[in-house]
């Protein structure tokens, strides 16, 4: 057993130091967010988790278990855009600012299976007084 990388590796990392110096910039760009009313290390934090997700041209989507929010505060079932035409769009694609606040608003309205964020603490801070 050796402890040298597949030639196909070494090979590649040759070529990616070749073509550095005439390579372009990488571009860094944040493309989602996750908002969410219960702690990061909750068994069931992702349950509770609203996505803001950017979508090209500087608009975002705030989705949820498939569905996407409006503009109205409403869920539509579905968050891809196809066949939806550019009225959807406008209804259901916004600018960070306003999608991140659009699921700020939503995140406390979270119900998993009839319990809200509030019971989800509340199970939280049960399980922590029982395993302290």
């Amino acid at each position: 057993m050796t402890d040298q990388p597949p030639a196909r590796y070494l090979a590649l990392t040759e070529r990616a130091r070749r073509e550095a110096p005439t390579a372009p910039a990488a571009n860094i760009k944040a493309v989602e967010y996750t908002i969410n009313c219960l702690p990061d290390d909750d068994l069931d934090s992702h349950l509770f988790e609203i996505r803001v997700q950017y979508r090209g041209a500087g608009r975002y989507a705030v989705i949820r278990n498939g569905s996407c929010l409006g503009i109205d505060g409403t869920w539509d079932q579905g968050i891809k855009e196809y066949d939806r035409g550019q009225k959807w769009l406008d209804n259901h694609r916004f600018d960070l600012y306003t999608a991140l606040c659009l699921a700020q608003e939503q995140a406390p309205l979270v119900t998993v299976n009839g319990h809200t964020v509030t019971d989800a603490l509340a199970m939280r801070a049960q399980r922590a007084a029982r395993d302290a």
